[in-house]
């Protein structure tokens, strides 16, 4: 059976918007692999420079109320 010239060309055209339809697809998937990496990176770091402030607060407290206690008769 053949295909008629314009029928041809409907599929080659068909064939490349489907084709430039599953890279965009492809891509979009990429950049929200990479933004979700990026934000768990952010969320991680975060809780890393909040758990380090505490704990520094929490030495600073200790430090003081040594030198409080250390410094009374």
């Amino acid at each position: 059976m053949s295909h008629s010239k314009s029928r041809e060309r409907a599929e080659a055209a068909f064939n490349d918007v489907q084709s430039q339809f599953f890279a965009r697809s492809s891509a979009s998937q990429e950049i929200d692999h990479v933004a979700q990496a990026r934000d768990a990176k952010t969320l991680r770091l975060r809780e890393a420079r909040l758990a380090h402030e505490k704990q520094l607060l929490t030495n600073m407290r200790l430090a003081q109320e040594a030198t409080n206690n250390g410094s009374c008769p």
